[in-house]
């Protein structure tokens, strides 16, 4: 048998109090039946009785647990890169506070939903590069998520391919510990202005791997200017530049493998869809293991003390008649 918790002060306290005044009360009674000639045996009686159903509370309060039983625990997992594009134009502000810092918040709810999962993080523009590897640590990714910038990585346009690439190379490497191809996921964020000539030739590699590759567009049809430390961006012309959701680029790919596409702007938001999709995902077994477990039992010993305490009160007994 083992216990919930164990004696504390407190209940030692109750104990030792329910002791000694209940034995000057039997020593009184006692004393008195003697004097007078009277058995004490009804007594005797009462006193078990009440000390039974104390002990039986203090048992209840303890929590015994008894009984052995075997319970399957099963570790399953998945492996997701997020892949952020931090391209200028992320810095547009048609949605609040900006593109990117929505993303940024966005990401948060995403590292907190998979929290049994390994995560890592890709930036990119016309480049890739890994921002976190995978990992199970939700601290060390929303640290990285914060530092996002579109100045980590030079600005020269914006391509798909290299993000994607990455993606698949590292879910198939060594570093990752998932043998199931169906079990690892490559989420691509963007606004959808791709301007790579190899997007379509990286879709085709990622659904045939059989990852699962989802995309996410950042932005409104309309668009908005985007802001730099030297003011707003203009073209050579002098007009401002202003920067529209593709979703078409985002669409394309998604379809080509077998993914899908969400959206955030200032009236939708498909990231709770996104978590609930992946969700649905099968993961992969990594651990597998039986443990005894033992049920806390403690209704058995509270039901009798109460119905001890049921016949004690139904039980009147006068030791003395005057």
């Amino acid at each position: 048998m083992s216990w919930a918790k164990s004696l504390s002060f407190t209940e030692l306290v109750l104990i030792g109090l329910f002791l000694v005044l209940y034995a000057g009360y039997f020593a009184r009674v006692f004393m008195v039946a003697s004097r007078l000639n009277i058995g004490y045996s009804k007594v005797l009686f009462k006193f078990i009785i009440r000390s039974l159903y104390f002990a039986l509370l203090v048992i209840a309060l303890l929590g015994p647990s008894f009984g052995e039983s075997s319970r399957e625990i099963k570790s399953i997992g998945k492996e997701i890169y997020i892949a952020v594009d931090l391209s200028a134009s992320m810095n547009a502000f048609d949605i609040q506070p900006s593109r990117l810092e929505k993303v940024k918040f966005e990401l948060k709810k995403i590292v907190s939903a998979f929290n049994s999962d390994r995560i890592g993080i890709i930036i990119f523009t016309s480049e890739a590069f890994v921002q976190c590897p995978l990992t199970y640590d939700q601290s060390a990714l929303n640290l990285w998520i914060e530092t996002l910038h579109t100045s980590l990585v030079s600005n020269t346009g914006t391509d798909f391919a290299p993000a994607m690439q990455l993606a698949l190379q590292k879910l198939s490497s060594e570093e990752s510990s998932m043998s199931q191809q169906t079990s690892k996921v490559i989420i691509l964020i963007s606004d959808g202005e791709d301007f790579g000539e190899s997007t379509r030739e990286m879709a085709e590699k990622i659904e045939a791997s059989g990852i699962k590759l989802f995309t996410v567009g950042v932005g409104t049809s309309e668009g908005s200017t985007i802001v730099t430390r030297a003011g707003v961006k203009r073209d050579k012309q002098g007009k401002e530049v202003v920067t529209k959701l593709n979703s078409k680029s985002l669409k394309d790919v998604a379809t080509l493998t077998g993914g899908k596409y969400f959206e955030i702007n200032s009236s939708r938001n498909d990231i709770n869809r996104l978590i609930s999709t992946i969700k649905n995902i099968e993961g992969e077994l990594k651990d597998s293991r039986s443990v005894d477990v033992s049920t806390n039992k403690y209704y058995y010993f509270l039901g009798l003390a109460i119905i001890l305490i049921i016949v004690d009160l139904m039980i009147r007994i006068n030791v003395i008649r005057i």
